[in-house]
């Protein structure tokens, strides 16, 4: 067999096993893992690119499912498809999922992700392959029982965000209930920002009319009470429905509990948390001259280290499906971003016009790659939760996993302690349209040197190589390969959709 691409001397990370050198040759044909094995070298084709890992870690390419780009969010969401994706390539990542949002006055879906289709073929295309999901914020009955189909059998759409917050994207408990009894039978998975908005409202209110409006105050107002009670909610209305659910960038002990009971009960409940949660506090948002800005994100960073090795410690039981970055990107020093908080005359800040989200698509991977240098989780439990979870749990049926017949999507980091892959995080470094990076100054013990997508070295450290741009396609997904409905029911009723 003649290789294009061969990966010699590495250590293999899957989500199940470690495969040592000699035995680690990945032999690549078309853009296709074809074969692993021992002395590959020898079957390479003449013209092949032979890469020596040096005795690193080799891993499937990242697979981030949550990802805002060119998607107005309170502010503007600067990084467009170009350097959106051109940042996830240079941290690891090689398919993204990121979001079609319908207006809420928008009755056709379908339209709507074809103007996300053209905004990612526009300016150039994209580093890495993509897909979309879909935010449903005025669910109709046309697009419950026609545009939903059409969107997951030809679209290759296989997934839903619901919102239980926000004025202009707030479902209410029956509209979420009608969207999964749809979502269940089309094997479609359903997200869930899940936050009490009457809870957040009151006491914005009162906090605004106490005049503590800085951003600190954006934590204040957001308690974790009000995710924990909305978790358990939405796994309440799951369970009715008997519906495969999975809750975003969960951020709280509490939370994390709420899910670890549902899967005890074999419920079909997934959960995500996102960096952020794992290495960031609240009294960021008290730094001085507006920094605070910086940092605000919903749900908000918590307040006590407690809820982060809380979180940590549900990656390591498999609580936790996946890890994700949430990226979104809005610019610091920028009049459409984080400074529309600040009235520029008087200098007030006022909390509730500060765009929220972080960027995080290119430190998604290295972050969590520390957890593994720092012991809190195995190589193989880093692997699962950012590549083959994601990949499984939204029908990426070709990605997320180093084995013949995969999409040849690799990693290759620095080997273990070497000093070439220690790096300070600053915003210098990093590849997206953002100006600063909340992570500025944290000290990782590696990074990705190579990433690899679909037999194509797009990101080579060492060299400065990126791209080619335009390289990326977009992927139609299958659907769910994880948590099933059951067909297990609180009573004799059935939803009328069965």
């Amino acid at each position: 067999m003649n290789f294009d691409l061969v990966v010699t001397n590495g250590i293999i990370v899957t989500s199940s096993q470690t495969i040592y050198p000699p035995n680690s040759d990945i032999g690549v044909v078309d853009g296709v893992i074809t074969s692993i094995g021992r002395g590959l070298v020898a079957f390479a084709n003449p013209t092949a690119t032979v890469i020596d890992a040096d005795g690193a870690h080799v891993t499937p390419g990242g697979v981030d499912t949550h990802v805002h780009i060119s998607q107005g969010s309170g502010g503007v969401t600067m990084d467009g498809f170009d350097t959106g994706t051109r940042s996830a390539i240079c941290g690891g990542t090689t398919s993204i999922v990121c979001f079609a949002q319908q207006d809420i006055k928008e009755e056709n879906v379908i339209q709507c992700v074809k103007n996300y289709h053209m905004k990612a073929e526009s300016h150039g295309g994209t580093y890495c392959d993509y897909g979309f999901h879909v935010i449903l914020t005025n669910p109709t009955k046309d697009i419950l029982e026609r545009q939903l189909p059409i969107l997951k059998n030809e679209e290759g759409i296989s997934s839903v965000k619901l919102y239980m917050s926000y004025d202009q994207r707030q479902l209410t408990d029956q509209q979420i209930m009608s969207i999964l009894a749809v979502t269940r039978q089309l094997g479609m998975t359903t997200m869930i920002h899940a936050e009490n908005w009457d809870m957040i409202k009151f006491i914005i209110k009162q906090l605004e009319e106490r005049k503590q409006t800085d951003p600190y105050y954006h934590a204040v107002s957001r308690p974790a009470i009000t995710e924990i009670e909305a978790a358990y909610r939405a796994i309440c209305l799951a369970e009715l429905m008997d519906a495969p659910i999975l809750l975003v960038h969960i951020s709280t002990r509490k939370s994390r509990d709420h899910v670890r009971d549902a899967q005890t009960r074999m419920l079909p409940v997934h959960a995500e948390t996102c960096p952020q949660y794992l290495y960031l506090l609240s009294d960021a948002l008290k730094k001085s001259d507006y920094e605070g800005a910086k940092y605000v994100c919903s749900p908000p960073l918590r307040d006590n280290k407690d809820d982060i090795d809380a979180l940590w410690e549900g990656i390591a039981n498999g609580t936790f499906t996946t890890i994700s970055s949430d990226h979104a990107p809005s610019c610091f020093d920028h009049q459409h971003g984080k400074k529309i908080g600040l009235d520029p005359e008087t200098k007030v800040a006022r909390f509730t016009k500060i765009p929220n989200g972080l960027p995080g698509v290119e430190t998604r991977l290295p972050l969590a790659y520390q957890g593994v240098n720092d012991k809190r989780i195995t190589a193989e439990k880093f692997v699962e939760v950012t590549s083959t979870n994601p990949a499984k749990l939204y029908g990426l049926d070709k990605k997320g996993v180093i084995a013949p017949g995969y999409d040849a999507d690799i990693v290759i980091w620095y080997p273990i302690n070497s000093a070439e892959g220690r790096t300070v995080v600053t915003n210098e470094k990093l590849h997206h349209r953002v100006d600063y990076t909340p992570y500025e100054g944290y000290q990782l013990d590696n990074w990705p040197r190579y990433t690899i997508l679909r037999g194509m070295i797009v990101w080579d450290r060492d060299n400065n190589k990126i791209g080619p741009q335009g390289y990326g396609k977009f992927v139609k997904r299958t659907g769910n390969m994880l948590r099933q409905p059951r067909d297990v029911w609180v009573n004799e009723w059935r939803p009328f959709e069965l």
